[in-house]
């Protein structure tokens, strides 16, 4: 009560509880809990390295489709931002599907025997093969889930959609897969080396869960005060 006063006369904005607590944010609470999934699989379908590693290969489709919907519906800076939009979002297409493709050519090679004599080349029916087979159909539905989330509430409801430029919009996955993945398949190639243990991956998990909401506070940073006007506040919200 002492403070709402002190702020009241002093005359200092109120700092959203959100912002000062920022794992309070419902979209890293939603990230949290959507990362927590692959858990149960540990558990309970007794996943080893391949499994978990291969469902975080696939979390970067998801982020590429969102991404897409995020280039598409930004809101142009200039009259040219419309034409931009028809070369950089094909562009970004091609060039992050090579890039995610060659990624996943490489997880499926390394840990689930794709390099052995004989392995077929992996497709999407491969890929389809291995999601029903390695039980990650719920997994994969609760990351969608979570970054569905945060493009509805983040992007859309808060905004972000008004300061977003495509060329940040390029870069921003290939920062978030590289950082991630170095951090996954190192530990990946530790857990495959150990055998697996059940601890082992459950902390591999975890540890993806921390670069993964310190990856989504930066970019929640960095749209927030991307184009902010030279006379107007930094924009805060508390997501």
């Amino acid at each position: 009560m002492a403070g709402i006063c002190y702020r009241k006369m002093t005359g200092t904005p109120a700092v959203p509880r959100a912002e000062r607590m920022p794992l309070l944010r419902p979209s890293v609470l939603v990230l949290i809990v959507a990362n927590l999934v692959p858990i149960l699989g540990v558990v309970w379908f007794r996943w080893e390295v391949f499994p978990l590693v291969f469902l975080f290969w696939f979390e970067n489709v998801i982020v590429g489709v969102f991404n897409v919907l995020r280039m598409l519906l930004a809101m142009p800076q200039h009259g040219l931002g419309w034409a931009a939009k028809l070369f950089m979002i094909p562009f970004f297409c091609f060039h992050y599907g090579m890039f995610t493709f060659v990624h996943g050519v490489f997880v499926i090679g390394l840990f689930g025997g794709g390099f052995r004599h004989g392995a077929p080349f992996p497709n999407e029916h491969a890929i389809l093969q291995l999601v029903i087979e390695k039980h990650l159909t719920w997994a994969i539905l609760g990351l969608a889930i979570s970054h569905g989330f945060s493009f509805a509430y983040n992007y859309l409801w808060l905004g972000e959609f008004r300061r977003a430029a495509l060329p940040v919009l390029m870069q921003q996955p290939y920062s978030r897969v590289v950082v991630l993945h170095l951090a996954i398949l190192g530990g990946g190639f530790l857990m495959a080396a150990l055998g697996s243990p059940v601890a082992g991956l459950v902390l591999l998990v975890l540890l993806k869960i921390v670069v993964d909401v310190r990856a989504h506070l930066r970019e929640r940073q960095k749209l927030a005060t991307l184009h902010a006007a030279p006379d107007q506040p930094k924009a805060s919200h508390p997501a």
